[in-house]
């Protein structure tokens, strides 16, 4: 197979004609993230140009298509914003009209019965392994009158490939690549049970979609050359392809579980990620434009082009990820946040929050949000609003209760039960009073009492924490400080 990079961009020729682009997962399993960033591309693609966006189940392999697996995909799909137009279409649904397009190819002739039995194949093969020749399909039924076989005998049907010559395919990322059309066997389109297969059926729902271009990963490619003689033997209009490529670890090896390839279902619920974070994130996974970063939904829809996608593969990093979450977390409607950070706070704490405990975690995302990178941290960073006093300490907490400490305390909590309004002018000139007096930084008196307030070494910062938690309770905290320590 030879390659040759396409001089210009097709994107700057795409004809009048709409533009119609589809994702085709099977659901055999979660959406995982090459997936998603494939329906992203699509999408893109379709939206950028005015075009529909089309979405096929593949569930033609019945032993492993689930319900719940079709289920997660589509949820996936609309948690990530990549809704699809019109009905989502079953593949299994449409094996009659697969089986009329192989008998049609049958009776044009570019199709023939073949009936080399199971043990014949296996036979043949063995040959060419011994020979060390390719495993391929060798025409013995190509030219053969189907009355030499008996009977009544079972029979596949076959496409008549071209033997001579070659074939390219202006791959709109991976350049012009020419296969031998030798290299090509006739493949099986309809089995002897009469069902079809996978590749007689994603070309002729293709078709009957209208797609355009089918924009999939790069181990798609070498099915293209043996699809494209199927639409060529029917007379239909031959879509663009482009093939990206697929997605490896950190390592440089195939993207696997112990990469972080999981489920999108997994990125949201498991790791806190936000759907325009992980968005942003599989677009740069692959595609760039100059030094952009922070590429949002409308402006990705402005700039997406096929051009852009590079031919090696991209390589995962969970690091660069939540990097990119915390900018979207910063950037996020703290209402919004609370409300999906108020069930991970839930579980933590065994309860359900109050009307007025989801207020306060409201008000309290704009303190947190500066410090997390998924909702999983702001769950974690709002937990002292909720706990029940006394507070249990942690290691790192109860030490910074030492004598000093616990002197700064006892300073800080005459200096600011004196505060007459509890506002953060008033905050800050009390603790600064204290710190004057002590000689110390105000650091030094902000961590005897992030301890006595939070039960945790780190928190946000002092004053937001003394706002957040009100008079009552921040000096009621500080009083247990004080008595547990003494005790």
């Amino acid at each position: 197979m030879e390659k040759e990079r396409v001089g210009a961009s097709f994107d700057d020729k795409i004809a009048s004609s709409e533009v119609v682009t589809r994702f085709a997962p099977s659901p055999t399993g979660f959406l995982h993230i090459g997936g998603a960033r494939t329906a992203l591309f699509n999408w893109l693609y379709a939206r950028r140009h005015g075009g529909r966006y089309l979405l096929r189940i593949e569930d033609t392999d019945r032993a492993r298509s689930t319900q719940p697996a079709i289920e997660a995909i589509l949820d996936g799909l609309r948690w990530l914003g990549l809704d699809w137009d019109g009905e989502a279409v079953f593949q299994f649904e449409r094996a009659a009209r697969h089986a009329e397009v192989a008998h049609q190819m049958l009776a044009s002739g570019h199709a023939y019965k073949c009936f080399a039995t199971a043990d014949e194949l296996e036979a043949m093969r063995a040959e060419q392994r011994a020979n060390k020749l390719p495993l391929r399909y060798d025409g013995r039924w190509r030219d053969r009158d189907p009355s030499d076989a008996p009977a009544g005998a079972p029979f596949v049907i076959r496409l008549r490939a071209e033997q001579d010559g070659e074939t390219t395919i202006h791959d709109q990322v991976q350049g012009a690549v020419t296969v031998r059309n030798a290299e090509l066997d006739d493949m099986v389109l309809l089995r002897s049970d009469g069902t079809p297969t996978y590749m007689l059926a994603v070309v002729v729902d293709d078709h009957d979609m209208g797609v355009t271009h089918v924009i999939r990963g790069d181990d798609h490619l070498n099915n293209a050359f043996r699809q494209l003689g199927i639409v060529r033997a029917m007379g239909w209009p031959e879509p663009v392809y482009a093939h990206i490529p697929l997605i490896h670890g950190a390592d440089g090896a195939k993207l696997s579980k112990r990469h972080g390839a999981l489920g999108v279902d997994a990125y949201r619920d498991e790791l806190g990620i936000l759907p325009e974070a992980l968005d942003n994130y599989l677009l740069r996974l692959g595609w760039g434009h100059g030094d952009e970063e922070f590429i949002p939904r409308e402006r990705a829809v402005e700039l997406f082009d096929l051009s852009g996608v590079g031919r090696s593969p991209s390589r995962f990093d969970m690091k660069k990820l939540e990097n990119l979450n915390g900018h979207y977390l910063r950037e996020a409607d703290d209402a919004r946040l609370a409300g999906l950070v108020a069930p991970r706070v839930a579980a933590l704490i065994g309860r359900a929050l109050g009307e007025d405990e989801t207020d306060l975690l409201r008000r309290s995302m704009a303190s947190l949000k500066p410090r997390a990178r998924n909702l999983n941290e702001l769950a974690e960073g709002a937990l002292f609003l909720f706990r029940t006093r006394p507070l249990d300490l942690d290691d790192r907490a109860a030490a910074l209760l030492d004598e000093p400490g616990l002197a700064l305390l006892a300073q800080a909590r005459a200096a600011l039960g004196a505060v007459e309004t509890w506002d953060a002018p008033a905050l800050e000139t009390a603790l600064a009073g204290v710190a004057e007096a002590a000689g110390v930084g105000l650091g030094k008196v902000a961590q005897p009492l992030r301890a006595a307030l939070t039960g945790r070494a780190v928190s946000p910062g002092i004053y937001d924490v003394l706002l957040l938690l009100g008079r009552a309770e921040g000096l009621g905290r500080l009083d247990d400080g004080l008595a547990h320590a003494s005790a």
